[in-house]
């Protein structure tokens, strides 16, 4: 008897089956703690709840940022020779030089905060297919983008911060969006890096196209990741994962980045349990989709530069969230008098 034809796909699915989930006991005890430190009771607000994420992911009871990271998947994608962006692909080497450099405010950003930075080159100069004619990727080249993005974390975090850079890939997100939620094209597409009207009809129109070649194949949500995303997004996917698999909490960058947890969440809600979303980018419907992730930002500066320059602001937040619970004096240890009963 023949055995039945597997697909790469099929491992990623299994992977997602044994994803460990939050360690509760390690909740409870950041919560005893909070209770003894010397403030009223949920006075820090979010921060607290900050602990608790932290302590739930890392599986400590006593959670801690030491070794942030933030990384930064770069690829390039044929439906920007549409004209959907204010800037050419040749940008996409020109960017990741910049970086090298340490010139560009993703690298300001973690020097001021004291953050880990690695970017990682997904074939730049080689652009994925026009999704307006064609699939982006094949399905084996999904899952070994998704595998190297796996492979990106290994060197050791305990916070981890992704972002993107790619021109063109605010379409790619939106069309993925548009994919997964439905409605009308234009619902979904932004203004991206800064066009004009006729470049916001393009990539409205690309998107749309993009929609139609691949209508009756866009069931599966790593279907809709390898016909209609780009590298950075597959990359992205399979670091989100692999963080889960290893224990590090994620903190999320902004329309770009989020349309890869948007494909795992499809897959399976609680995948991205483990996930928080950094800010509310200025780009294309981010609430919208934030909201149906059940994600609230911890930021909203009006940002828009991906890079993972809001999630990177962002772990400033939880950075300090761990620290203030780690070293605040509790009533007994400072001598402060306890609420009356």
């Amino acid at each position: 008897m023949t055995a039945p034809a597997t697909s790469p796909f099929d491992d990623i699915r299994r992977l997602i089956t044994t994803m460990p989930g939050p360690d509760e006991a390690a909740v409870a005890a950041v919560r005893e703690r909070d209770a003894q430190l010397t403030k009223p009771a949920g006075s820090l607000g979010r921060l607290e709840w900050l602990s608790e994420w932290l302590a739930a992911w890392q599986g400590k009871p006593r959670p801690s940022v030491d070794r942030p990271l933030v990384c930064v998947f770069a690829g390039s994608h044929g439906v920007a020779e549409r004209g959907v962006s204010a800037y050419p692909s040749a940008v996409n080497r020109q960017m990741l030089e910049n970086f090298s450099a340490g010139g560009a405010a993703i690298n300001q950003i973690c020097a001021s905060l004291g953050l880990g930075f690695k970017v990682f080159d997904l074939a730049v100069d080689l652009p994925t297919g026009d999704i307006a004619a064609e699939a982006a990727m094949d399905e084996k080249a999904c899952v070994a983008t998704m595998a190297f993005g796996m492979e990106a974390i290994a060197g050791g975090t305990d916070l981890l911060a992704i972002g993107e850079l790619g021109i063109g890939n605010t379409t790619v997100a939106a069309a993925i969006y548009a994919a997964l939620y439905g409605g009308e094209a234009a619902r979904w597409v932004g203004r991206g890096s800064g066009v004009d009207d006729a470049g916001l009809a393009r990539k409205v129109a690309a998107v749309e196209g993009a929609l139609a070649c691949h209508r009756g194949h866009l069931e599966d949500p790593l279907e809709i990741l390898r016909r209609l995303g780009g590298r950075e997004i597959a990359a992205m996917a399979g670091a989100i994962l692999a963080a889960r698999l290893q224990r590090i909490p994620v903190i999320l960058d902004g329309y770009v980045s989020t349309a890869a947890a948007a494909i795992l969440h499809a897959i399976h809600p609680a995948t991205i349990d483990h996930c928080i979303a950094g800010h509310l980018s200025a780009e294309g419907a981010h609430q919208e989709v934030l909201e149906r992730l059940g994600k609230i930002p911890l930021l909203a500066l009006g940002m828009r530069l991906g890079e993972g320059s809001g999630a990177a602001l962002a772990m400033g937040i939880v950075k300090t969230a761990a620290t203030v619970h780690r070293d605040m004096a509790t009533f007994s240890q400072a001598g402060v008098s306890e609420r009356l009963p």
